[in-house]
């Protein structure tokens, strides 16, 4: 089992009410409903501490796979087993993958935009709000490449099913919370949303995931992606 604060490697606990909480690195102050067993708190922004490299990570990329980019930006020092930067990679993967099978996007600038966007979505709103940040991030990808504000028309109702689309494959496996398997269950959604409503295809891997033993929640031979569930 692995331990989850970022301080002291103690279990977190989610509160039912927020709490004015100062960040253990920072010191900044801000409510939240999170925090680990002995007090320690760490804010959305110290979270995603070195979040920046997933721009040249992704712009050094040319896989038309956004399970393999996603993957590459698991693999780099900043990113956690849980945490809000998932609500950034998932979106910049989509991007990075949809622009190398020919979509027509500036991507540096997407994915900057990404960034800015994503970055808003905090921590822990899969459990609190009832919209895990993967599948946002997937409406987040999904606004930029229709070029969506809130007057359009089909832009609009694109970004919001495609959010649908992946909160609803989320929430057909359930919880407890796991940033990779959602990660994963947003991103194949869109491949298919993209493919049907853009024509655009972008590679669709078949998923077997490498961290269930870093996770303390893992639902184990319930994830679609367990190696008991993908066995040749």
């Amino acid at each position: 089992m692995q331990e989850e604060c970022l301080i002291c490697k103690a279990p977190l606990e989610y509160l039912e009410r927020g709490e004015l909480m100062e960040c253990a690195i920072c010191h900044s102050k801000e409510q939240s409903k999170t925090r680990c067993v002995n007090g320690h708190y760490v804010c959305n922004d110290c979270h995603t501490k070195g979040l920046d490299v997933i721009i040249n990570t992704c712009l050094a990329s040319n896989s038309k796979n956004p399970i393999e980019i996603l993957e590459a930006m698991m693999s780099l020092p900043f990113c956690h087993m849980h945490g809000p930067e998932h609500h950034v990679m998932v979106g910049a993967a989509l991007l990075t993958a949809y622009k190398n099978s020919g979509g027509n996007i500036d991507l540096p600038a997407a994915l900057a935009e990404m960034m800015d966007r994503g970055r808003e979505v905090p921590g822990g709103i899969c459990g609190f709000w009832g919209a895990c940040g993967a599948g946002i991030s997937t409406g987040i990808f999904m606004s930029i490449i229709s070029n969506s504000t809130p007057l359009a028309q089909k832009p609009f109702s694109l970004s919001n099913k495609m959010t649908s689309r992946s909160l609803n494959k989320i929430g057909e496996v359930g919880g407890p919370r796991c940033c990779k398997r959602d990660s994963y269950l947003a991103i194949l959604a869109a491949i298919d949303f993209v493919k049907e409503n853009f024509n655009i295809e972008m590679a669709k891997p078949k998923v077997v995931c490498k961290h269930s033993a870093k996770n303390n929640q893992c639902i184990g031979s319930r994830c679609p992606f367990a190696v008991v569930n993908n066995k040749n």
